[in-house]
């Protein structure tokens, strides 16, 4: 093995996925601290990227979320052929694995999975108990290393362009996540939201609402509930939405890749759960609350509620969350 070796990485699709996956990337890093390594992400990726020290460069693949696009792959493996000594495989997909082995790169490691003996060269044991653990199951590939939690760097220029923009001030507001890519049981209602921003902006903080232009249909709602809240849903870049968060002096959010976000930038973060286990994706803090119910049927990882009543989330009330909130400042803030 090279003591600098060139490593690639296969990374994840989910913004959250691929915050996590930086506790991979600083045990390769400290195991080969001159190692180069890339990864191959999605385009919308890239100011994650460029956030992570321990990156070099972002590999584009012209592949489509859920297709197979073979072509594609042997394509972009041979352009790669003779670039790098190492890959990882941090997907669990069989496709997922076929641009290293284009590549023809010497060691290839990944968990099996979906049967990729032929396509890895190094299988790693994935432990039931990791399963749905995803920062230790891609920390586990590195076989050693310190388990570090993500740590996202923070354009300072850039804040402080945007809270003046968005007449924000550091440290004097809330930031609120409510939407969740995977689907709506994980979401907790607008109601319920709305309902502790008006607790917020009642003790004189600022309110904050964060989503991609999917969740702007819950932010607006949530806005419109509690006057006085600047929704940014759609409207700010993934990189601002870093910059921002980290000058939150809190952050609520669901089960999503923006508490993930929060939690890599050193904001407090209150983490509402419902159809997911706090036990297997928990912000990666030590400045955390974990709002949980602990219902019979939760967690049950399905995207709608397969009993129709979604009281996982229906029943969670907004005096858990404040009171989570408070912990977290103190009471005379929450």
């Amino acid at each position: 093995m090279a003591e600098s070796p060139s490593i690639l990485v296969i990374g994840p699709r989910w913004v959250g996925d691929m915050v996590m996956a930086q506790c991979l990337f600083s045990a390769l890093k400290e195991k080969h601290p001159r190692a180069a390594i890339d990864v191959i992400a999605p385009s919308w990726a890239a100011p994650l990227v460029r956030r992570m020290p321990e990156l070099r460069h972002r590999v584009e693949a012209a592949t489509r979320p859920g297709s197979f696009d073979l072509a594609e792959r042997r394509r972009l493996g041979r352009l790669l052929r003779g670039r790098y000594d190492e890959a990882y495989v941090l997907p669990g997909s069989w496709k997922s694995a076929l641009i290293p082995y284009f590549a023809r790169i010497p060691r290839r490691v990944g968990h099996l999975r979906e049967m990729r003996y032929r396509l890895l060269t190094d299988v790693v044991p994935l432990p039931d108990s990791l399963k749905r653990r995803t920062a230790q199951a891609y920390f586990s590939l590195a076989r050693g290393g310190t388990f570090r939690a993500p740590h996202l760097s923070i354009d300072g220029q850039n804040q402080a362009d945007l809270l003046a923009r968005h007449a924000l001030r550091d440290k004097d507001f809330v930031a609120l996540m409510p939407g969740a890519e995977f689907g709506p049981a994980k979401r907790w209602p607008e109601d319920k939201y709305a309902a502790f921003a008006r607790a917020m902006l009642g003790k004189g903080m600022g309110v904050a609402l964060f989503g991609s232009k999917n969740d702007a249909a819950v932010t607006a709602a949530i806005a419109a509930e509690a006057p006085g809240s600047v929704d940014l849903a759609g409207r700010t870049r993934l990189e601002d939405a870093i910059d921002l968060i980290a000058a939150a002096k809190l952050a609520v959010s669901n089960d999503s890749g923006l508490m993930h976000v929060a939690a890599a930038v050193g904001t407090p973060v209150v983490a509402v759960y419902g159809s997911t286990s706090p036990e297997n994706t928990p912000p990666l803090s030590d400045r955390r609350e974990l709002v949980w119910l602990h219902l019979s049927c939760s967690p049950c990882h399905r995207k709608e509620c397969p009993l129709g009543h979604f009281n996982c989330m229906k029943t969670l009330d907004v005096p858990l969350v404040e009171a989570a909130a408070g912990r977290l400042l103190g009471d005379s803030a929450a």
